[in-house]
């Protein structure tokens, strides 16, 4: 079900009431990491640097193709797990990111729903594929570090862990205390959705266009907002 209209809104309250967590994915949900970085061109360099390693083989066709440094990464580490290898690419994504952060944009409403939610008592954390150290940066240059330290878990060397397992999630909730059904998570990609529900989390999807509410749809996401402003006017209200 996608949410359009305030009058489709009537089952907000509900998912939210027993919410006494929310885990937050960070890229989308809180900001476009690459908004004016290319993330292509994040790929294609990584790629570059393997082949300029001799290790063109390494990767299928369709994964240098794919555009996706995640896909990139993951790749990588199936071949070589726990390698140097590795460890120096997720190291280069993690500098890429960083780079990013002074450029990235705010995804609209995000800042003052996380400041209300945090304000009305319910805890925050960020279980995310990317850099904890890049998010960090990037909260504290919105002043939203404190709304969330020291629960945010994203990517390590350890990319097994990387969702759609239900790692980070499951690192959150133990640190925090909560049970997988008194949180809520927010995330915008299927492997958000498919670590939530591993992890017996309601999952609440942010499809900010089209094609993605159509991909949280399709891997079985039934609550789906175009917008987070449903959300903060119910926590203002």
């Amino acid at each position: 079900m996608t949410v359009e209209t305030e009058n489709d809104q009537h089952y907000l309250p509900t998912l939210i009431k027993g919410a006494r967590v929310v885990l937050w994915d960070f890229d989308g949900p809180i900001c476009r990491l690459f908004a004016r970085h290319s993330a292509e061109g994040v790929a294609r360099d990584l790629v570059s640097w393997l082949e300029g390693r001799g290790l063109h083989g390494l990767l299928t066709e369709a994964e240098r193709e794919s555009l996706d440094s995640q896909v990139v990464l993951r790749a990588v580490d199936r071949r070589h797990p726990g390698s140097d290898l590795v460890a120096e690419l997720e190291e280069r994504l993690t500098h890429e990111e960083l780079r990013a952060t002074s450029s990235a944009m705010p995804t609209p409403y995000a800042d003052p729903l996380i400041r209300t939610w945090s304000a009305v008592g319910t805890r925050l954390a960020i279980t995310t594929n990317n850099s904890p150290r890049v998010v960090r940066k990037y909260l504290e240059s919105r002043g939203l570090v404190g709304c969330f330290a020291p629960h945010i878990y994203g990517r390590t060397h350890e990319l097994r862990h990387l969702k759609p397992d239900p790692h980070c999630l499951k690192q959150a909730l133990n640190a925090m205390g909560a049970a997988p059904a008194d949180a809520l998570m927010i995330g915008d990609t299927p492997s958000d959705y498919v670590a939530a529900a591993r992890a017996g989390v309601p999952f609440l999807g942010y499809g900010h266009s089209d094609r993605t509410a159509r991909m949280l749809q399709a891997a079985g996401a039934e609550v789906v907002l175009p917008s987070l402003e449903p959300l903060l006017e119910l926590l203002r209200r």
